[in-house]
Parts: structure tokens; C-alpha cells; sequence
């Protein structure tokens, strides 16, 4: 039996439809259904951040720059005409006086070797200081990305926190109309219910525009795939004061110094060699008219460095007050960390003590209180309310474990990547 020809078109649309709503259930987008790890997050940080393709193009720049700093200059092409007469009946000839010439030569410039070997000095320094800066961004890349994963996974603990608190409140109301209907309590208590309902409501909304405004600050480091879910936990980095401390030389800031100390030491270098003359070579042909013979020029000449006092020397000194005073920067920014590294590690035992007593101690006291007022309310002999502000302490106490052991991790991610050496998997440092 043949499907009429209107039977068939509607087939082939149901077929199409079908197809595209297959092609809808798959992935639609690989990158948001693809959960997120802590060390995906770095790695496409990494990849992706346009600061550290900036601080790249920076260094390649420094490196093309650095290509010519040693070479000699230029060459120079001089022409020229020679006693040229502007009086007289051969005025303006070039032919008739003897000594009239047409003059076509090269210079060439010899900056002694001193001046040129300071030049690349000077560049090999700004290549060093362009890769230090570049490390410089790129663990500041990771400690930020860090910092957002850690400020969103956090949150989101909270918020499946306050999701499992509705089947509880749920069952809390039941109770509470149960024991009206029973004759045994009040319509207040009723009230008091739905009380607790629109407040874990409240914490909610909270946590949810906590929750994207983290999604935002990690949007910046990751791009879209900050809105993918998150899986996994991150690293448990050991916090020792005696490792810290001792590298804390190591900290970016601070080793930034030694490509800055090598650039102004190249750069003082260069400028001494301004006492040293240069000296240039220049070879010309001289044409004269065709009754004459031409001539050749051979000329050297020597730059003459006597007013070293007014001029080369100032320009020493002042390079030589430019390292003193990056010496004492240096001093200053390391003195800044040290404190910093104390402070920091202080922060770290508070919370780390914190978190354990939040978690020990206090939670387990919320969840007692919790049940005694519990039982006293079924019993009769408690008020409503207790219970109420027991379940509340109870809730307060379990979203403040969370965010004392979020901020623990944040402080450690911190001192890690301020102090120590993180390398990505299959990264080179």
C-alpha cells in the first residue's frame, strides 16, 4: 500500500524531528557536560589565560631585540661634491676646476668592544626579567584559579548542605501539625515551621548568588568552562613554617630582582664603556672632470671622551644610585613577604584549629542540642522555639565547618603557590 504523498512528507519531518532530538540528547556541549577537576582548572588556566599569552609575546619581543644588540651599526652611503667654485665665469662647473670632485663613499662606526659586549648583557638581562615576569603571572594564574575553585566548590557544599535540610524541615512540619492535631500544641507552633522554611529559603538564595559570583571570578581564569560542574577535591598541600620559610627566597616577587640587578649591572657596564672612544672607517671615490685623474679617500676618525666629568661620569653615577637603590627595593619586598609568610601561616593554624574544633567539638554539641530540645518538645516539657533555635545553631554550625575548612584550603593554596614550585603534568618549569 503506497503512503500518500502527504503521509510521506509528514514521515520524513517526523524522522528529521527524531534525528534532532537524538543529536539534542547527546552532549551538546562537551566542554560544560565534561565535570571540571581542580587540576583541569589549572591546566586550562594555564592554556588559556590571555595574560600569559601577553607575558609569551613579551618574551619573544625581548628575545628579536636581543638578535641585533651586539651587532655594528649600519653602514652609511655619503655623496657629496667638493670645491665646488660659486664665482667667476666657471662658477657652479664641475668640470673645469681641478680641484672640483664628485664625491661617492661609505662610513662605517666601530663602537668599541667594551660598549657592544655591555649591549648584549643588557639584552640577555631584559630576557631573563621578561621570563621572570612571566613566571611571575603564571603562578598568580594558579593560586587565583585555585583561590576561585576553592570559593565555588565551598559554596556549592553549603548549598547541597541546605538541599538536604528541606526533606528534614519537611518532616519537622509534619511533626509540628501533627502534634496540633493531636491537641497538643499550638497554631503558633505551625507558624514557627513555615518560619524555618522561608529562612533555609533565604540561606539559599544567598548561597546561589555566592555560588555565580564564583562561577564569574572563575569565568575569568577558565573561560566557560567555569560553568561546567566540579569534581574531585583539592590537593592537600603540607604547610611546614621551616620549608616555608626557607624558600622563601624563592618567592616570585622577590627572585624578579636578579634579572633587574642583571640589567642595571649591563647597563653600568655600558655606560662606562662611553669613556672608551669609537671609531668609524670611511673609504670614498672622488670623480673630476675628464681632463683631471680621479681620486680615492681613506679617513678614520676617533670619538674624544675628554669631558668625562660633565658627561659620562653623571651618567655613572646615577646608574650606580639605580642598583643602590634596587638593593634596598629588594630589602624592603623581602622584609614584606617575611612578614607575610608569618601572617599567613598564623591565619593557616587558626583555621586549620578552627575547622577541627568546628567539626570535633561545637558540630557535635549543635547536633545534641538538637536532639535534646527534640526530645523535651515531644515530651511536653520544651517550648517550640528552643527547638527551633537549636535546628538553627545546628544549621549555622554546619555551614560554618564548611567555610572554615573553604578558607583553610584557600590560605594553604596561598603559601603554596607563593613559596613553592607547582608544575602541571606534563608542564616543564
Amino acid at each position: 500500500m503506497r503512503i500518500p504523498q502527504s503521509a510521506d512528507c509528514l514521515s520524513r519531518f517526523l524522522l528529521c524531528c527524531t534525528a534532532t532530538l537524538l543529536g539534542l540528547a547527546s552532549p551538546v556541549n562537551t566542554a560544560f557536560a565534561e565535570p571540571l577537576s581542580f587540576d583541569a582548572a589549572l591546566a586550562l588556566a594555564v592554556r588559556e589565560a590571555p595574560t600569559l599569552r601577553a607575558e609569551s609575546a613579551q618574551v619573544d619581543a625581548a628575545r628579536q631585540a636581543a638578535i641585533p644588540a651586539g651587532e655594528l651599526p649600519d653602514p652609511k652611503l655619503t655623496l657629496g661634491l667638493d670645491n665646488v667654485p660659486i664665482e667667476g665665469a666657471d662658477r657652479f662647473s664641475l668640470s673645469s676646476e681641478p680641484m672640483t670632485m664628485q664625491r661617492i663613499g661609505v662610513m662605517q662606526e666601530f663602537p668599541n668592544t667594551s660598549k657592544r659586549g655591555a649591549r648584549v648583557e643588557v639584552a640577555r638581562g631584559r630576557i631573563a626579567l621578561s621570563e621572570a615576569q612571566t613566571r611571575i603571572t603564571r603562578l598568580t594564574v594558579l593560586r587565583e584559579t585555585a583561590l576561585a575553585w576553592i570559593a565555588r566548590d565551598t559554596v556549592e557544599h553549603q548549598l547541597a548542605l541546605i538541599d538536604a535540610l528541606d526533606g528534614e524541615n519537611r518532616l519537622f512540619d509534619a511533626a509540628v501539625r501533627a502534634r496540633i492535631a493531636g491537641g497538643k500544641g499550638s497554631a503558633m507552633e505551625a507558624v514557627a515551621a513555615r518560619q524555618e522554611a522561608a529562612m533555609i529559603d533565604t540561606r539559599r538564595d544567598e548561597l546561589i548568588a555566592r555560588r555565580q559570583q564564583s562561577i564569574a571570578t572563575l569565568k575569568r581564569w577558565v573561560g566557560p568552562r567555569a560553568e561546567a560542574p566540579l569534581e574531585g577535591t583539592v590537593p592537600d598541600w603540607p604547610v611546614v613554617h621551616d620549608a616555608l620559610a626557607h624558600a622563601l627566597h624563592r618567592h616570585p616577587e622577590l627572585a624578579i630582582f636578579d634579572p633587574k640587578a642583571q640589567v642595571l649591572d649591563a647597563e653600568v657596564a655600558e655606560v662606562r664603556a662611553d669613556k672608551k672612544p669609537d671609531w668609524a672607517l670611511e673609504l670614498a671615490y672622488q670623480k673630476r672632470g675628464a681632463q683631471f685623474g680621479d681620486m680615492a679617500t681613506v679617513q678614520v676618525s676617533f670619538d674624544l671622551p675628554v669631558f668625562a666629568a660633565t658627561r659620562q661620569d653623571p651618567k655613572i653615577a646615577a646608574k650606580l644610585a639605580e642598583r643602590e637603590g634596587l638593593n634596598a627595593e629588594r630589602e624592603t619586598v623581602m622584609r614584606e613577604h617575611a612578614a607575610m609568610l608569618e601572617a599567613d601561616f598564623a591565619e593557616y593554624q587558626r583555621l586549620d584549629k578552627a575547622a577541627k574544633r568546628q567539626r570535633e567539638v561545637l558540630l557535635p554539641l549543635a547536633g545534641e542540642k538538637v536532639d535534646l530540645a527534640l526530645a523535651e518538645w515531644r515530651g511536653g516539657k520544651g517550648e517550640l522555639v528552643n527547638l527551633v533555635m537549636a535546628r538553627r545553631e545546628r544549621v549555622d554550625a554546619e555551614l560554618m565547618a564548611i567555610a572554615l575548612e573553604g578558607e583553610r584550603k584557600k590560605v594553604a593554596a596561598r603559601l603554596h603557590y607563593a613559596y613553592g614550585e607547582p608544575t602541571l603534568s606534563g608542564e616543564k618549569q
